[in-house]
């Protein structure tokens, strides 16, 4: 085990946009997307509502039916990696946890198979969960999760206007640990608060968010030490691996589809690990020259040798021969 120097290093989005019904958080969670730059994917739970906003935004959409089970969302999500999606919208991320199919439900029917307990099948529910969680934190794409909020209505005693606030997640306690920001959007405003921002760009007061908010995120995200690999060591990587014979590629291909998707800190270690097998390679070939050598040089041996039996047989043929009569 080793301590190393601790550096920041450059980073995906987690953002979670958390607010009641007709709080904008379909629409921030696009407009934010926009400052990202790139391709958008996003995933709908809302029978459609986000594709309302296509003439206004550019994305495409996959419109997740139930059930809302962790794996079928992060079925969704692996899609849109594969596809080459730079952000991915999860709208909503509640549906997870409170929709049909989703990990509450998932638990209710459970607990006839543990017959009535309520820990073993939570067990179970979680261990899936959890899974979907780890797939948000570790995906090489932005994320973008909108959050439902149970509401409730409160009336200024002044101005006797009755407003809709959020008092809680429709999600599992704590899911905001795994995000770099979380907003609470004011329905009346559609401004927002950050709840939790490891950026420190945000503070405690409002927000637009919007394009410009986008944009301030990516540039924090890039700030860092590059986390995966640069193009120049892909690029060295590659040269090496080329060298292989192509059986030897598919090997390591089978292992390490793109180098660019490694850390950088594991940099040193493939290199090392394929000038290894070069050297391997190569020690390989001169073996088999060799061989072949050993293989020509016994055959030029042979050749004379039964080349000098043959006339001595010629000879002592000659030699039976009857003579012919005079």
């Amino acid at each position: 085990m080793q301590f190393n120097k601790a550096e920041r290093k450059r980073s995906k989005l987690r953002l979670a946009l958390c607010g009641v019904s007709g709080s904008g958080k379909t629409t921030a969670a696009l407009r934010v997307a926009r400052g990202l730059g790139g391709k958008t994917a996003l995933i709908d739970t809302e029978n459609g509502s986000a594709s309302l906003y296509a003439d206004r935004f550019d994305f495409d959409v996959l419109e997740l039916e139930a059930p809302y089970s962790p794996d079928r969302f992060m079925k969704a999500i692996e899609s849109a990696e594969q596809a080459g999606y730079d952000n991915v919208i999860i709208d909503s991320m509640s549906h997870e946890w409170v929709g049909s199919g989703g990990c509450l439900e998932m638990n209710d029917t459970l607990k006839a198979k543990f017959k009535g307990n309520s820990f073993g099948a939570w067990a179970e529910v979680g261990k899936q969960h959890i899974k979907f969680l780890e797939k948000i934190v570790t995906s090489k794409v932005h994320i973008i999760a909108t959050v439902r909020m149970k509401s409730e209505h409160t009336q200024d005693q002044k101005t006797k206007k009755v407003s809709k606030i959020g008092m809680k997640y429709e999600m599992r306690d704590d899911f905001e640990y795994e995000f770099t920001s979380v907003f609470d959007i004011d329905r009346d405003s559609h401004l927002a608060l950050a709840s939790k921002d490891r950026t420190s760009l945000f503070g405690e007061s409002l927000h637009s968010l919007d394009e410009k908010l986008g944009d301030q995120l990516l540039e924090w995200l890039n700030s860092g030490k590059n986390y995966y690999m640069g193009d120049e060591k892909t690029a060295e990587l590659n040269n090496l691996l080329n060298a292989l014979p192509s059986d030897k590629q598919d090997e390591v291909r089978a292992k390490c589809p793109n180098f660019a998707e490694q850390p950088d800190s594991n940099f040193e270690k493939l290199k090392s690990r394929l000038i290894e097998m070069i050297e391997i390679f190569k020690a390989e070939q001169e073996q088999e020259v060799d061989d072949d050598d050993i293989a020509l040089s016994a055959i030029g041996e042979y050749e004379p040798k039964q080349a000098e039996i043959e006339a001595d047989d010629l000879r002592d043929l000659e030699h039976s021969q009857i003579p012919s009569e005079a």
